[in-house]
């Protein structure tokens, strides 16, 4: 990697973690620079505005990230929901990047920004119909080796799981990680139950 790839990259990271904590309203492109410590000129170098840098991070920092801890671990093969109680398990209780106190960075940036940006609301979109697809995938390859009931929608399920998380994550900041068992205890019951 290059000097200037180096410099991106070190500009995405660090104003992903700042509007992690922060927001992304509430985290100025001044703040951004000052974190880098990278020039302006280098910060403009890179992207035309802030909405531009938010986007690539949500591209660059957030999709792979994402795929990592809740898309790889449901395409190992294996077709049973407990996968998607695993992976799930993961990403609110063996996620070290993930703090309880903000939340997941991707539910606060759909809360934050979808009403107000078009451009991050598709890019936000993308992100989360490509999870949910992968959950579907999972339950429809379980239906069809007969591990869950013919009657069920892949579908609604996935969409249920998906909003599930959003709303643990939020009662997280609130509760605890606590909230976090308690969840994780009902999902596998409902799990087990679309047998």
């Amino acid at each position: 990697m290059g000097k200037a790839d180096n410099t991106r990259s070190t500009i995405l990271q660090k104003a992903f973690e700042l509007i992690y904590k922060n927001g992304y309203q509430a985290t100025s492109i001044d703040v951004i620079i000052a974190t880098t410590h990278v020039t302006k000129g280098a910060f403009f170098y890179h992207f035309k505005s802030k909405e531009e840098m938010g986007l690539a991070i949500i591209k660059e920092v957030m999709y792979p990230g994402m795929a990592a801890a809740m898309i790889d671990p449901l395409l190992d093969g294996k077709d049973l929901p407990d996968k998607i109680y695993q992976m799930m398990k993961g990403l609110l209780l063996g996620n070290p990047f993930f703090i309880v106190e903000y939340g997941c960075p991707a539910i606060n940036l759909i809360e934050e920004m979808s009403p107000l940006n078009p451009a991050f609301k598709d890019a936000l979109t993308q992100l989360v119909v490509k999870w949910q697809h992968a959950i579907e995938q999972v339950l429809t390859r379980a239906q069809q080796s007969g591990n869950i009931r013919p009657d069920l929608s892949p579908r609604q399920i996935a969409f249920f799981i998906v909003t599930g998380y959003s709303g643990v994550r939020n009662m997280g900041k609130v509760f605890g990680p606590g909230c976090y068992d308690d969840y994780l205890s009902e999902l596998k019951g409902y799990l087990q139950k679309l047998s």
